[in-house]
């Protein structure tokens, strides 16, 4: 069954929008992200648009977030203080980012950039995962506690406008939480994702917060620069296609429960090795497309 998309101006299979749609939102609910980062590059790879699926898979990253952002508030796991400071850094890097995406746009060179910018994030962070997971179950195998250990004191906490988050008990400067939020915010705007896969390791490894408010906090932040990306494209880039975003929809609210009793299931190393396996193929499934010959070449040029 064909469903057009008027904003994509295609026809796609129904079915095959439903079936992404659960996929992604089954590894949103086994693996514990947004499932963007996922979602953009698959549209992209069946041949949606760039514009189209980095707009459309923002806005449906952020209708799966405020579901998770409302069950973490009621746990009281999010540190509004904490989010505040990365939603400041986030919205200024979704505005810039929206800017970056129009001129790319306007050159011609936004479905090469996107596509790059996939190929260089999920690659790097689809490896650091493995390897660290890897790490892990050798140590667990060996007898250890099959956690890393990291410092508690870096060179960042000796920055300057140092503020007390009382929920995260840290006392650290603003700026390194500012920057990080701007970072995710640009990446947001560019690659259509909500930047949680990125931004929960940094809040850990970065910035020390307590993995207990980790995830609600990083929602708190994905929520709110998810709708600024939404509407900043749907305003100056009109690429938001709601037909899609409700065929995504749709098929990620019925896969997110599946994939919730299954991720209950595994250890958390090997979690981590799965979907950084996961990004490593997409990374290197966007690769083969972007150097692969296309099997009809054509050009536009003056007739001799």
């Amino acid at each position: 069954m064909q469903v057009y998309l008027p904003i994509a101006e295609m026809s796609v299979d129904a079915l095959l929008l439903l079936g992404m749609g659960f996929g992604v939102g089954w590894l949103s609910g086994m693996f514990g992200v947004g499932g963007g980062f996922l979602l953009t590059p698959l549209l992209i790879l069946i041949g949606i648009p760039a514009p189209v699926a980095v707009a459309s898979g923002a806005n449906q990253t952020l209708g799966a977030s405020v579901s998770g952002l409302i069950a973490q508030w009621r746990r009281g796991t999010v540190d509004p203080v904490m989010g505040g400071v990365l939603l400041a850094g986030g919205l200024a890097g979704s505005v810039a980012g929206v800017q970056l995406f129009a001129l790319l746009r306007r050159a011609g060179q936004v479905d090469l950039a996107v596509s790059l910018f996939y190929v260089v994030v999920l690659g790097t962070v689809g490896a650091l995962m493995v390897r660290e997971s890897l790490r892990a179950i050798l140590r667990r195998r060996r007898g250890g506690s099959g956690a890393p250990k990291y410092n508690e004191h870096t060179w960042l906490h000796g920055l300057p406008l140092k503020m007390r988050f009382r929920k995260s008990r840290l006392y650290i400067s603003a700026i390194p939480p500012i920057l990080v939020g701007f970072c995710i915010g640009v990446l947001s705007a560019i690659m259509g994702v909500g930047g949680g896969f990125m931004l929960v390791p940094a809040m850990i490894y970065l910035l020390g917060i307590p993995t207990a408010v980790v995830i609600g906090t990083s929602l708190f932040q994905v929520v709110f620069v998810a709708a600024n990306v939404t509407l900043l494209q749907a305003w100056q880039v009109g690429s938001v296609d709601i037909v899609l975003t409700m065929m995504l929809l749709a098929g990620g609210v019925a896969g997110a429960q599946f994939g919730a009793s299954m991720g209950a299931k595994l250890r958390g190393e090997e979690t981590r090795a799965l979907l950084g396996l996961l990004v490593l193929s997409v990374a290197i499934a966007l690769l083969v497309d972007l150097v692969h010959t296309p099997s009809s070449l054509f050009a536009i040029g003056p007739i001799p």
